[in-house]
């Protein structure tokens, strides 16, 4: 995933850090922004300022509009815009690159938080907090900030359900991962499909089964209870899943191949995939939030990673005031409602989640639906030291080299992995 080589890059913090000597982040920017807000406040002159912003390429020409929206309704700035475009998956790298010559105000992904703030390159969203609060959800807002300060607003949350083809289950039968791979589907048909050799869809067993990565709020990079009884029925059910012929681990897009050739029931992805999918399925394409399972004989439900994509500013801006109220303006209500009219985005507003038009799209609902059930992508420099073994680890349960004999060894060779010291 491009969010796991992010969180790579910004490792290199130590140097960015002597770059931005003088920004140092939270202290100092919390200061800066009360300063600006008393002084804007104070004064009825209009300020000349000048705001840069990276937008993603399928965004530019809406954040062209937005732009010039937020002038109208910001009569107290005259503002030079320079507007460029900077993909979601490569905004961490180039603030880290060059935070001097940065956005002011850009999008990231909220898993990257953390390292940013640690180099000393985000800045501290204190404006309007009590509206913020009110807008997004609790998870929303905790995985966009560190040590209970908020650096980022979510845009859209990033994540993964479960689609279906609607011919083959009802809306009961997606409910249970058990009941949809008890079902006699006919030859040459796969009732399910995942990828357990992938490290961001492996951990929704893990969760579901009641363990933690990194603490119960992700921020103890030394607890992990993967190889505790819970994570032994876990990996049990896994290799169980695995080698039942009725699975497809999808690898090199076949599951999405195979199901819209009709010959595969359910697959997990995320909106991504819906376009492809609805033009085959059409109105048999089902999506839901993610079934449950049993595990030691209690019914669990599926729990994965939900990082969003958030709207920061660069702790090095000359405008923290003007930069901070438009990343909130980019990440309002009515922005992200014109997001998603224009390219199905989904939104994180809370009062957007109930809008008609947005669960129309059954991609869109579904994705709302699992964030319930979703658990917020650790965001602390551990996380690192997660991806590789992990995967590691799937993989060879694909491999059928995991056996339900060795399986304790090598959980406890994970969570020896993801929890070792990032300099060992």
């Amino acid at each position: 995933m491009n969010h796991k080589k992010l969180l790579s890059l910004v490792m290199t913090m130590g140097i960015v850090a002597s770059v931005v000597t003088g920004c140092s982040g939270k202290n100092a920017g919390a200061s800066g922004a009360g300063a600006d807000q008393k002084e804007t406040a104070s004064s009825g002159d209009v300020k000349n300022v000048s705001l840069k912003v990276w937008s993603p390429e399928e965004d530019i020409d809406l954040t062209q509009t937005m732009c010039d929206e937020f002038a109208k309704a910001h009569p107290e700035y005259n503002i030079t815009w320079d507007i460029s475009i900077t993909n979601v998956d490569e905004s961490c790298d180039a603030l880290t690159t060059d935070a001097d010559t940065a956005a002011d105000v850009f999008i990231m992904p909220s898993g990257s938080v953390s390292q940013l703030v640690d180099a000393g390159l985000l800045y501290p969203i204190t404006y309007d907090q009590e509206n913020i609060n009110a807008m997004y959800s609790e998870n929303a807002l905790d995985a966009c900030s560190k040590d209970g300060i908020l650096y980022g607003i979510p845009s859209t949350p990033n994540s993964w359900f479960m689609y279906y083809n609607k011919t083959m289950y009802t809306e009961d039968e997606v409910k249970s991962l058990d009941t949809m791979m008890a079902k006699d589907l006919g030859d040459g048909i796969a009732n399910f499909s995942c990828t357990v050799a992938n490290s961001w869809y492996i951990e929704a067993f893990f969760y579901g089964a009641g363990c933690t990565l990194y603490g119960a709020d992700g921020t103890d990079p030394k607890d992990c209870t993967w190889n505790n009884a819970d994570g032994v029925a876990a990996g049990e059910y896994l290799i169980d899943l695995v080698n039942n012929p009725k699975y497809l681990e999808d690898q090199d897009g076949i599951a999405g191949a195979r199901m819209k050739e009709g010959t595969l029931a359910a697959l997990c992805s995320g909106t991504w995939a819906y376009t492809e999918l609805y033009e085959v399925l059409g109105d048999d394409l089902g999506a839901v939030a993610l079934p449950t399972f049993t595990i030691n004989g209690k019914e669990a439900q599926m729990s994965n990673f939900a990082d969003y994509k958030c709207y920061a500013v660069k702790s090095g801006t000359k405008e923290p005031l003007a930069a901070q109220q438009l990343a909130e303006w980019f990440a309002n209500e009515q922005n992200q409602l014109a997001r998603y009219e224009a390219n199905a985005t989904t939104p994180t507003c809370l009062s957007l989640q109930d809008n008609e038009q947005i669960n129309a799209n059954v991609a869109t609902a579904a994705l709302l639906a699992q964030t319930a059930y979703a658990v917020p992508q650790p965001a602390i420099s551990q996380i690192n030291e997660y991806w590789t073994p992990v995967e590691a680890f799937g993989t060879g349960i694909v491999n059928k080299e995991i056996t339900k004999d060795n399986l304790k060894d090598n959980l406890d060779t994970v969570v020896s992995s993801v929890t070792s010291s990032l300099t060992e």
